[in-house]
């Protein structure tokens, strides 16, 4: 992951930025997790981009403690992550601390499990947290098991947060997120990448489950979006840890840090016309 690191950040901080990289999982436990919360750290160290505190505590999301940074990054969170069940209070306060950082013009990033929180199967799947449901851009149904070999397709190869791919699209081998029906939509984020769909094979396709199969064939991987004065970046691969070790990807989570920061700038308009 080291050699992966790129050299330089894509835009100059605007001023000492500050991430806070919050790695609590409370469903599946990701061993990629302290792998992606070290890229993060690294890749603020080498690009100078941003300085970076890593913790597996709920209890950092405070009014009082997220005013000292500037994003924050769910490396894989999974279940009610935010939440005590001993103390109604203290999720409350921290629900409430995470959409105001957001809405008040700072910055979220999460990679992959980020989406697999806040919702239950009952038995269709339904979010269990609207609020959060939606700024993170939908919650996971099912995912292709690794390894298979997903065709990404580039949806806006003008973005600078794309700009580390060929615009032709590319191959990944890794566990794939995809999204209810009814809780991603283009309707509302700016999508960057997505399965390539009619690149699958039918042996591929006929793994998913057809009671929760999206019936438009779109399956979004990686994409940005406003949620009131704030910014939301999400890329949906990062189980397995040989994507850390891709050039490629580090650098697509460098630019997306980097928007979610507000330094880099990028169309965020949603995807649909």
């Amino acid at each position: 992951m080291m050699a992966a690191l790129p050299d330089k950040p894509y835009a100059k901080p605007q001023s000492l930025r500050r991430v806070l990289v919050l790695g609590r999982a409370l469903g599946w436990v990701h061993t990629s997790i302290p792998l992606a919360a070290k890229m993060v750290e690294y890749l603020g160290d080498k690009t100078g981009a941003w300085m970076t505190t890593i913790t597996y505590d709920a209890a950092a999301i405070t009014p009082e403690n997220l005013k000292q940074y500037d994003a924050i990054f769910l490396s894989s969170t999974t279940g009610e992550f935010l939440d005590d069940p001993s103390d109604q209070a203290a999720t409350d306060l921290r629900r409430r601390a995470l959409l105001d950082f957001v809405k008040g013009g700072k910055g979220l990033a999460g990679i992959h499990a980020a989406t697999d929180s806040y919702h239950a199967n009952n038995p269709a799947p339904t979010g269990t947290w609207p609020e959060f449901n939606e700024m993170i851009g939908g919650f996971f149904k099912f995912h292709w098991t690794y390894p298979t070999l997903i065709p990404v397709k580039v949806d806006d190869p003008n973005s600078p947060l794309t700009a580390m791919f060929p615009p032709r699209g590319f191959e990944v081998v890794d566990e794939t997120y995809t999204f209810a029906q009814d809780s991603f939509s283009r309707k509302r984020v700016h999508v960057l990448t997505s399965i390539n769909y009619a690149k699958m094979s039918a042996e591929d396709k006929a793994k998913e489950p057809a009671a929760t199969r999206r019936t438009d064939g779109d399956y979004a991987l990686s994409y940005i979006q406003r949620v009131g004065s704030g910014r939301v970046f999400y890329e949906a691969h990062g189980h397995d840890e040989k994507v850390y070790f891709q050039r490629p990807f580090v650098s697509h989570m460098l630019a997306g840090i980097q928007y979610a920061l507000g330094d880099l700038r990028a169309d965020d308009s949603p995807s649909a016309k």
